[in-house]
């Protein structure tokens, strides 16, 4: 209960404090007061105040009024930054350069939200503002879940509906570009001018991404000890997966051309291809643009392998198995790449391993 102080000013006049004290647990977890100039008006207060804090959360919100989106965010990135992907923890980053990230993140309005995604339009697509909410999603619920902290995570989904209907946000377009065999030679062949003056073998890594669908990350993770010789299988450690980011020890089959790749390469670490994995994706990017092919991205590799595959007419447990995918919407979107015969496109091709 509220306890009211009676104190007697310089010029004798009184004035009443109104203290409100919660307690859990026997510990104080909760301080508020107010003075007032008639008892009257003290005792009303607190009688009002107290119904307030017995509210559903009421307490909770007071107990964490002044907390910053932005402080919310820097605690996300502190507990849980190291399973980031690249693209996540770079989003995160930017997230707090906004004036979304002043704003208290319990008190923040839906039209807060709908604000910043306009404001974001002014440089961005709607499929990247419509991640700016993704991310903050994920926050907003950890923050309720795991530090009790009560984020305003209906306002932010009330704003996210009305983007969408009001198409101001959108989902990430399928990316359906795949290299042709004349882009994959000259990228091969410029290779070849240059591997003298490097000791990254990035026409193998080319070439290795090409025929088993691993990703960059993924490809200077394996190690010769997680080779299975005999199903011609490797386990690719912390394979990326929408939730499990970590621990996501995937067995997969690997291609005839992709452990012929593997079998060529010497002997010298703990893992195959113990290389730096930004620098395999930014040495890419360089050649391309050097050689003048446009829009072409490392990860394309990993589209193109698995189109193959249902172009070679391999079943959907088939591509999966050498993919990682788990699920049919995953790899649904490979198969309008694909035509509808059977066709080897790199069947007569000179660079294929193994063939010749």
């Amino acid at each position: 209960m509220a306890t009211i102080t009676v104190r007697t000013r310089a010029d004798g006049t009184k004035s009443y404090r109104a203290a409100i004290r919660i307690k859990r647990k026997g510990k104080v977890v909760y301080r508020e007061s107010r003075t007032f100039d008639r008892k009257a008006l003290a005792k009303d207060w607190a009688s009002r105040r107290e119904l307030e804090l017995q509210e559903h959360d009421a307490l909770n919100k007071v107990m964490h009024r002044g907390v910053t989106v932005g402080e919310l965010i820097k605690r996300y990135q502190k507990e849980f930054g190291g399973s980031f992907g690249r693209s996540k923890a770079k989003d995160m980053e930017r997230l707090q350069s906004y004036k979304l990230a002043d704003l208290d993140a319990i008190e923040a309005t839906s039209r807060d939200f709908v604000d910043h995604v306009v404001y974001r339009l002014k440089t961005v697509q709607p499929q990247t503002a419509g991640n700016d909410l993704i991310w903050l999603r994920g926050v907003f619920k950890t923050a309720r879940t795991a530090w009790g902290i009560p984020a305003a995570l209906e306002p932010l989904n009330d704003a996210a509906e009305t983007c969408r209907r009001e198409r101001l946000i959108a989902k990430p377009n399928n990316r359906d570009r795949r290299p042709t065999l004349a882009e994959l030679e000259a990228l091969l062949e410029y290779g070849k001018t240059t591997e003298a003056r490097r000791t990254t073998p990035h026409q193998e890594i080319i070439l290795f991404a090409l025929f088993s669908s691993r990703r960059q990350d993924e490809i200077t993770r394996i190690k010769w000890t997680d080779l299975d010789e005999r199903n011609k299988m490797v386990i690719v450690p912390d394979m990326k997966h929408p939730s499990h980011k970590t621990g996501n020890h995937r067995r997969v089959y690997l291609t005839d051309e992709a452990w012929a790749i593997i079998q060529r390469q010497p002997k010298t670490d703990e893992r195959i291809f113990p290389y730096n994995s930004k620098s395999l994706s930014a040495r890419f990017t360089e050649w391309c643009k050097f050689l003048g092919i446009k829009d072409l991205h490392f990860h394309d590799l990993r589209h193109e392998c698995v189109s193959w595959l249902f172009e070679l007419g391999w079943d959907i447990p088939r591509v999966a198995g050498v993919s990682g995918h788990t699920t049919w919407s995953s790899l649904q979107r490979y198969t309008h790449l694909s035509r509808q015969e059977k066709h080897d496109k790199y069947k007569n091709w000179p660079y294929r391993p193994g063939s010749g």
